[in-house]
């Protein structure tokens, strides 16, 4: 794949590198293309913080091993930063500023100062506020450099073997909520549970949405008749601690509290 040979080309021009990694596709193109060509000159390092579920934190840090790259893990203490806790419109401007800058302090701490992630060519169509941070702090974006959309990332990643190749894309857990409304630990908790509870159905991208004591649950629309015939989890995702469960009839679809 053409694209696939210039991103390791642009990577291994770059000549030491620390990937900020997610555990998605995207990072994980780009961790496991450093590491190919950089070896030890590449390692990665995952931000861990309230933002990021538990499953994520966990899946992260497996495919790190898996790759055989040097990584490390840092605490990101997201309620810290204002904006963040109260949900405002630009959270992810000043939560990514919070954890990249952490990510920059311990990747300098290590020899690092070229710092790249995942954003590809695809992401300038969406509502990115964190991308505006990340060019700030001077991060490096090789998917985005060399033009690779979704589409390519998936098919390179196919092409190397890489299980993340078709894994459903996630997003902070803050997305669950509607802007200008005070985030807490719990509230974390209890739509990370819920959401838990739809994976483990086999259902992909599983979003619980809070709206007070509601939760508005998008998962795709082939998925609507198994789901709701199954009272079974409905009744455990209702335990939890919501009052009422609803199913959006839209559908499940990225950045519908945008």
């Amino acid at each position: 794949m053409k694209k696939l040979d210039e991103l390791r080309d642009y990577i291994s021009k770059l000549g030491k590198v620390c990937v900020a990694y997610s555990g998605g596709v995207d990072s994980d193109l780009v961790m496991n293309v450093a590491h190919e060509v950089l070896k030890d000159n590449a390692i990665a390092i995952i931000g861990d913080g309230v933002m990021l579920s538990r499953k994520d934190l966990q899946d992260a840090e497996r495919l790190a091993k898996k790759a055989g790259i040097k990584y490390y893990i840092i605490k990101a203490d997201a309620f810290a930063v204002k904006e963040f806790k109260f949900n405002d419109k630009r959270r992810c401007y000043f939560c990514k500023k919070n954890i990249m800058g952490g990510v920059k302090s311990k990747a300098a701490e290590l020899g690092f100062t070229t710092i790249v992630d995942g954003k590809n060519a695809d992401d300038g169509k969406h509502y990115r506020p964190g991308a505006q941070a990340a060019d700030e702090l001077g991060l490096v974006s090789p998917l985005y450099v060399v033009g690779m959309t979704k589409a390519d990332i998936r098919e390179a990643a196919k092409e190397l073997g890489l299980e993340t190749w078709n894994k459903a894309s996630n997003s902070c857990l803050a997305t669950r909520f509607p802007y200008d409304t005070e985030l807490t630990a719990e509230n974390f908790e209890k739509v990370e549970a819920a959401e838990l509870l739809i994976a483990q159905k086999g259902i992909p991208s599983g979003r619980v949405r809070l709206h007070g004591d509601i939760a508005r649950i998008e998962i795709p629309k082939q998925y609507f008749g198994e789901f709701i015939a199954d009272t079974e989890t409905i009744d455990k995702i209702k335990n939890i601690g919501f009052r009422y469960i609803t199913l959006d009839l839209e559908g499940f679809r990225s950045g519908s509290m945008d």
